[in-house]
């Protein structure tokens, strides 16, 4: 073999590498994500590129991608509720299993509100689902735009394994590159 074909066969080797390595975290571990619509904001934008981690335990509050149960796309949203948890909203604040729970990410949001104006309707899961609780299998998730956002008020409860993964780090555009809220 010669010496300009062994170059060739290394180069196509290293390229074969890169490519399966490359394969490999997109599929297991890491994937990038497009933010489509105001559902998230001002914490998400329309247009902002995320990068997801496939292998993140699922937390109260994370923001999460995730196959939509009512269309053929991907939705990101926040978790609210976890499996066997009671979810209500009253008088605009959370509870969660009866406690309170402060939203810190939608402060921005509702220091906009006029006064007696609500961001968040009165809620109870069993008026949005027939179930006291998160089912096992199951989560609750809210957009953080609760005015504009199609979530869990519409469409229930989400499957775990329809979970694509947590949101870790904003991308795009580049002055808001970094760990969204």
């Amino acid at each position: 073999m010669s010496s300009g074909t062994k170059e060739f066969l290394s180069w196509v080797k290293a390229i074969v590498i890169a490519v399966v390595i490359a394969f490999l975290i997109r599929e297991f571990l890491f994937t990038p994500s497009l933010v489509k619509g105001e559902s998230m904001m001002p914490n998400l934008q329309d247009g902002n590129r995320l990068i997801v981690s496939k292998v993140s335990k699922l937390e109260r509050s994370d923001e999460i991608i995730f196959h939509a149960p009512d269309a053929d796309e991907d939705y990101v949203k926040r978790i609210i509720g976890l499996p066997g948890d009671t979810v209500e909203m009253k008088n605009d604040t959370l509870y969660i299993n009866g406690k309170e729970v402060p939203e810190t990410y939608l402060k921005e949001s509702k220091a906009k509100l006029q006064e007696g104006e609500v961001f968040t309707p009165d809620f109870t899961l069993t008026e949005i689902t027939g179930k006291k609780k998160v089912p096992a299998d199951s989560l609750f998730v809210l957009g953080d735009n609760r005015p504009v956002s199609k979530d869990g008020r519409y469409f229930g409860f989400i499957k775990k394994d329809s979970v694509v993964g947590e949101v870790k780090a904003r991308i795009w555009p580049l002055n808001e590159i970094g760990n969204p809220e």
